[in-house]
């Protein structure tokens, strides 16, 4: 029987957990105890020289985050902040926004920002190509707006025109579920998110976890 990791559930207090203590414990599905061949293989991967610089530059840019590391953890730098700090120590020059059409003055204000710490920018919008919805057989009772043209939001083709220009770090900013699955699987630079979409919260989708025992217990369902 397949022994499924549940570190979301884990019984064990933080200090002495295996994944924080070489001597800590786990419960019986722990994946640092029960999954050691995804972690020697991890150890692996972090051997070649781009990938170990990639993840070391990440952790001392979570570590730069932080104010007066002596006396406590107090965070100081919110994440757009904290992307161009990354960009910088990776020495990359050139970064792609991919984005939502409904996130358009937002994304003009980011490539604003970094064009002013002298990268440069190329951004994609969703809707790039002018594919009709028609294309992938969605019917007129299944759009936003019926009775009218829609066009798809087309990641694919994002990631594509990023790629073609060779953009080295990419962000998205406000891609739908789903859309932006897509374009993580079809950008050939790494990517990172500024904004999550989230068209009830201000794209704040964490806010509905805050809530989700009181105002927001609906969305347990049944």
């Amino acid at each position: 029987m397949v022994k499924y990791p549940k570190c979301a559930l884990c019984p064990i207090e933080s200090q002495s957990r295996a994944c924080l203590d070489p001597d800590g414990s786990g419960p019986r599905d722990c994946p640092t105890l029960n999954k050691q061949k995804a972690v020697s293989l991890a150890r692996l991967e972090y051997e070649d020289a781009k990938t170990r610089e990639f993840a070391r530059q990440a952790a001392i840019q979570e570590a730069e985050c932080y104010w007066d590391r002596e006396r406590g953890t107090y965070p100081i730098k919110p994440r757009l902040k904290e992307t161009i700090e990354f960009s910088q120590r990776m020495g990359f020059t050139r970064l792609g926004i991919a984005f939502c059409a409904g996130l358009k003055q937002e994304a003009r204000k980011l490539a604003e920002v970094l064009e002013g710490y002298g990268f440069e920018v190329a951004s994609v919008i969703c809707k790039v190509g002018c594919i009709s919805k028609e294309h992938l057989g969605i019917s007129d009772e299944e759009k936003v707006r019926r009775g009218t043209r829609e066009n798809i939001c087309n990641p694919i083709s994002q990631a594509g025109v990023l790629n073609e220009v060779q953009t080295e770090f990419n962000i998205v900013l406000g891609l739908c579920v789903g859309h932006d699955s897509h374009f993580f699987e079809n950008s050939d630079a790494p990517v990172t998110v500024l904004a999550a979409k989230d068209r009830v919260t201000g794209h704040n989708p964490i806010a509905a976890l805050y809530t989700v025992d009181s105002y927001s217990k609906w969305i347990k369902g049944k």
